[in-house]
């Protein structure tokens, strides 16, 4: 439990349960919800407004089947938050030295807030129904590898169906490193992009990739200012999978289709230093977040073509008087995320075993029209922040056994597996068409 906010001043703890009352009755997106923070939240507030939404979202599953155990009726959506909340305190708690203690607290804090949020009537419920969840998360067993599909879910808080599949691709060790590591909050990277000359911050600490640093907490008020004037970027390592395989080159013009929110972007011109990037993706609210980043460039022609690449990309490219052929085509479909529920934690709630058809065969039609693109001997990358073999190696065992994938060839892959790598989950996949 952290201090109470000043006087005055709203608090995360309450904000939180409001945030996580709507999630649990409407299913909005997470990264929606909490964009929605009133400004006056700042600082370790919205800090701990945040971690408490996420950490929620991410043990939703195992906290959901301990209370429908406790509870006969759910209550309202403002005191089920609460019991909410108080369960994800709880398994924090649980194992640390001083738990007894901050069981306590957990308690009478969610009996308070509960009072201010619902009613007296409904303190009394979480009162009682808190203290019976403490002993039950306190004497719950760890699955091991060999546990069965239902019991990983549950103490994991992955949907069965999800988890099946990952044992079928995985097997046991694999799948069970990866259900852990979904449950930890996200490591936060960056790169570094100011001068030359110019260090990095000491609170920048060096990653085991090249360019990438580790963000520690409690350094938001240094980071701002640096995210703003351009020399701080926040991207996962995960994302240079893909702009490795294409290596671009200085001089020369890239294209980035599907390309917002234009990280890919902004790295394939940090690294070539001078020539052209051009952007690509359809029109919408993400185009924003894409011109922002394409501000950043410095030293390289930027352009931004907002089209649908399977309907009149060609045209869109004739009226931007952009060229129709690329010698570097890169192209980073959409797809299930897989590889990146750490960071978004509420993907494993939205996704549905239909999505691993339905993707798929948009990634197919999208890697169809990218090599469309491709100019004579040029290479083209195809990516996605999917672990799912249905959306990468398949996807590309497909393309070659179309016609269109005659002129190319295999000349490269990447995988990451989040457990392993120790940063984002993600596939990327070099062909080079024939001169």
């Amino acid at each position: 439990m952290s201090a109470a906010p000043e006087a005055g001043r709203p608090g995360g703890w309450p904000a939180a349960a409001r945030l996580v009352a709507r999630w649990l009755d409407q299913r909005e997106r997470i990264d929606g919800l909490l964009d929605t923070l009133p400004p006056g939240l700042t600082g370790a507030e919205r800090a701990r407004c945040q971690h408490l939404v996420l950490g929620v979202v991410r043990h939703f599953g195992r906290l959901d089947a301990a209370l429908g155990r406790l509870v006969a009726h759910p209550p309202r959506f403002s005191t089920r938050a609460v019991l909410f909340i108080a369960g994800f305190e709880l398994i924090e708690a649980s194992g640390s030295p001083e738990a007894e203690g901050r069981v306590a607290k957990i308690v009478h804090h969610a009996v308070e807030q509960t009072k201010a949020l619902a009613s007296p009537a409904e303190a009394r419920l979480v009162n009682a129904v808190v203290r019976k969840l403490a002993g039950v998360i306190a004497s719950g067993r760890v699955p091991g590898t060999a546990a069965a599909p239902a019991e990983l879910a549950e103490y994991f808080s992955h949907p069965e169906w999800l988890v099946r599949a990952w044992l079928a691709q995985f097997g046991a060790e694999g799948t069970r490193a990866l259900l852990e590591w979904n449950q930890q909050p996200a490591t936060v990277y960056a790169r570094w992009r100011g001068p030359a000359e110019e260090p990095a911050p000491d609170f920048l600490k060096p990653s085991t990739w090249a360019g990438f640093f580790e963000v520690a907490s409690g350094h938001w008020p240094q980071v701002e200012p640096l995210l703003k004037g351009g020399k701080l970027y926040l991207q996962d390592p995960g994302t240079r999978l893909a702009v490795d395989l294409l290596a671009p080159q200085a001089g020369e013009t890239v294209l980035d289709l599907c390309a917002a929110p234009g990280g890919k972007s902004l790295l394939c011109a940090d690294r070539m230093r001078t020539g052209r990037v051009v952007a690509m993706d359809l029109p919408g609210p993400r185009i924003g977040r894409l011109k922002e980043n394409l501000s950043r460039v410095a030293g390289v022609e930027v352009a931004l073509v907002q089209a649908d690449l399977l309907e009149g990309a060609v045209m869109a490219l004739r009226e931007h008087k952009l060229p129709e052929v690329y010698a570097a085509v890169m192209i980073d479909v959409p797809c299930s995320n897989t590889g990146v529920m750490r960071h978004r934690a509420d993907v494993k709630w939205r996704l549905q075993a239909g999505d691993f058809k339905k993707h798929p065969q948009q990634q197919l039609a999208l890697l169809h029209a990218a090599a469309r693109l491709v100019a004579a001997g040029g290479r083209l990358v195809y990516s996605t922040c999917s672990i799912d073999a249905e959306e990468n190696e398949r996807v590309i065992e497909e393309f070659f056994n179309s016609r269109a994938g005659g002129p190319f060839k295999l000349e490269a892959s990447a995988t990451s597996r989040p457990w392993a790598t120790g940063h984002d989950g993600a596939g990327a996949f070099l062909l080079k068409k024939s001169s």
